[in-house]
């Protein structure tokens, strides 16, 4: 999809973020993030890795009674991201791909939409422009990751039984 198409679809939809935190808040949505994603946020705060991101819950079983689970999603407070504080991002410059990008995303050279009360608001050429250029973005990084993760499994060895996590630096035990 080209970027000026993508703007298109985008002004005709319409966004304006009502900055609600309904996104950030509730246990039931994971955000999925990359190790570079992770490293950044560390980065930033000064937390472990470990203490900002967990493996990411759904699992795939293998026929050894083992299963393996693909990346990781930020670890949740009781209330939501860890993140959201007094209605605002702590993190907002280094927020990840989805949270810079929702609620849109691009499955299959699709623009997909999740429901958010912006939805339908007033975005401008120049705003619809910088989101398609995000949205593109996110889509090569998430290629290049899923890239990465396909070279690991080529020669990763997975220990019989066991609940790994493969991201594209390598294979976890859990």
């Amino acid at each position: 999809m080209e970027r000026n198409d993508l703007a298109r679809q985008l002004r005709d939809i319409g966004f304006s973020c009502t900055r609600c935190g309904e996104c950030c808040n509730g246990t039931d949505n994971l955000v999925m993030v990359s190790p570079e994603e992770i490293e950044q946020l560390a980065g930033e705060t000064g937390r472990a890795a470990d203490a900002l991101a967990e493996p990411y819950p759904e699992c795939i079983g293998i026929g050894d009674g083992g299963s393996i689970t693909f990346e990781w999603s930020l670890r949740k407070g009781e209330s939501g991201c860890s993140f959201f504080s007094e209605g605002l991002c702590t993190v907002y410059a280094s927020r990840p791909w989805i949270c810079r990008t929702y609620p849109f995303m691009l499955e299959s050279g699709r623009l997909q939409v999740s429901a958010c009360p912006g939805i339908g608001g007033d975005i401008s050429a120049h705003e619809a422009w910088e989101l398609a250029g995000l949205l593109l973005e996110r889509r090569r990084a998430e290629q290049q990751e899923e890239e990465r993760v396909r070279r690991v499994l080529a020669t990763a060895r997975i220990p019989p039984g066991c609940r790994v996590l493969v991201d594209g630096r390598g294979v976890k035990v859990l």
